[in-house]
């Protein structure tokens, strides 16, 4: 197992990242699968916030994305997902780790060239709509902005064809083009957000969950719409979703995010068929069944994050074969590929008869214990009055600090502590200068 895991970390580090003005023609090829490498995501951490309020919502991360495939990100709400499709886009910054756009570093410091090349060659659908586009522009300036902004058009005849061809193709009408966001449906302003980045050509998309403010109607419609532009134009896709029963039917490969980690990764069908992450399994089961008599029998399978013992080793992700990476310590890693080795698919829905009586969801704890409910207490927000009021009355805030502390309020805690410092030594500060002046006075 030693050796697998040093054979692919080999193989991860033999792409470096390189400084150029400009992109290669070619990404570099992964010899595992002969395919080129269009996007690498490399060890990413990415972080918002500092000190006691910096939360790491990326932890290491590290995928690739093959020119011309679906590569779908699912997990629940907070996971990650956004996170990362958007530091793809360079709009948030990685504090570890790099990503690659064919064998090209574009995190961090940039040329201001491979910058605009970027923005050109990677665009973003963005998954609310409204919010997304600008009211105050008609739909034609919301198309044509990229084109302006990077004269991609010989002359206003040109421009014209273009936009005219793009919101054909999304389904649109032309007379469309004078009209505002507002006076659009939620499909249809969702159909001017794909139009303006599929006019600029791009080779990459990153698809933010696209469909899920939409209708269910209306979101097959937009997936055709996808597929269609991928087969004609070649786009490769960065989908992001947590509906996996979405995904399983548009995606080449599926990478499964879990509170900012990667716990496996797969192709779709090899994913559907070998969930071995537990988490992975979850998701399967809860996706909905369209009978609902199935539906109400089906027995959900919950992940339990404590059945994990990371306690005295790291986990890390690895390939067991088959193109299959799966996140886990060394025990289970062993355990992950034994049961794949079997070749029997896994089951993650189960039905239960009519009749029987339906086990229940148990937790490894059957109480709560008040330590556990005063870890995060509620009223602890750290709001600056406490630092404020411990400025201007030190000795009593220092007081009811250590009362918020013995109460576990840590942050206000904190608030009282820091104001209640300043405070004192701005007072310290005042008296030490005036006995100086009173001494100078005197001599």
């Amino acid at each position: 197992m030693s050796d697998n895991k040093e054979h692919i970390k080999k193989e991860r580090h033999q792409f470096t990242s390189a400084t150029a003005a400009s992109f290669p023609e070619k990404g570099p090829i992964d010899p595992l699968t002969g395919k080129e490498i269009l996007l690498s995501i490399r060890n990413v951490d990415i972080t918002f916030g500092k000190g006691d309020k910096e939360v790491r919502a990326v932890k290491n991360a590290t995928f690739d994305i093959y020119k011309g495939e679906t590569f779908s990100l699912v997990g629940e709400s907070g996971s990650g997902k956004t996170t990362i499709g958007r530091a793809a886009i360079r709009v948030n910054p990685c504090a570890a780790g790099e990503i690659l756009y064919k064998g090209v570093r574009i995190s961090g410091k940039i040329p201001r060239s491979l910058d605009r090349q970027v923005i050109r060659n990677i665009q973003m659908v963005f998954q609310d709509p409204a919010a997304s586009l600008n009211e105050r522009a008609t739909v034609d300036y919301i198309i044509s902005e990229g084109l302006y902004n990077f004269k991609l058009y010989e002359n206003e005849a040109d421009r014209m064809r273009k936009v005219e061809n793009m919101i054909k193709e999304v389904g649109l009408l032309p007379e469309h083009l004078t009209r505002y966001p507002h006076e659009f449906s939620g499909g249809q302003r969702q159909r001017i957000g794909l139009a303006r980045a599929m006019v600029m050509e791009p080779e990459l998309v990153v698809a933010d969950e696209p469909i899920s403010a939409l209708d269910v109607s209306i979101r097959a419609q937009v997936l055709n719409l996808l597929k269609k532009f991928q087969n004609e134009k070649e786009i490769t896709y960065l989908f992001i979703a947590h509906d996996l029963s979405i995904v399983r039917f548009i995606s080449d490969r599926i990478g499964v995010i879990y509170k900012g980690d990667m716990v496996e990764i797969a192709d779709a069908q090899e994913l559907f068929d070998y969930p071995l992450h537990p988490y992975t399994r979850s998701l399967i089961s809860a996706i909905p069944i369209p009978d609902p008599l199935l539906e109400k029998n089906k027995i959900l399978f919950t992940y339990d994050p404590s059945q994990h013992d990371y306690s005295k080793e790291e986990p890390v992700l690895v390939n067991i074969g088959h193109n299959h990476y799966v996140r886990g310590s060394k025990k289970e890693i062993e355990e992950y590929t034994a049961v794949r080795n079997r070749e029997v698919p896994i089951k993650s829905i189960t039905i239960a008869k009519p009749g029987e009586e339906r086990p229940q969801v148990q937790s490894n704890k059957s109480t709560i214990s008040v330590e556990e409910i005063n870890a995060r207490p509620l009223h602890d927000t750290g709001n600056k009055i406490y630092s404020v009021l411990g400025f201007l009355l030190p000795i009593i805030m220092l007081i009811v600090g250590f009362i918020f502390k013995k109460k576990n309020h840590i942050r206000n805690y904190k608030m009282c502590k820091k104001g209640a410092i300043v405070g004192l030594i701005t007072r310290g500060a005042i008296v030490l200068i005036f006995v100086i002046a009173l001494v100078l006075a005197v001599l």
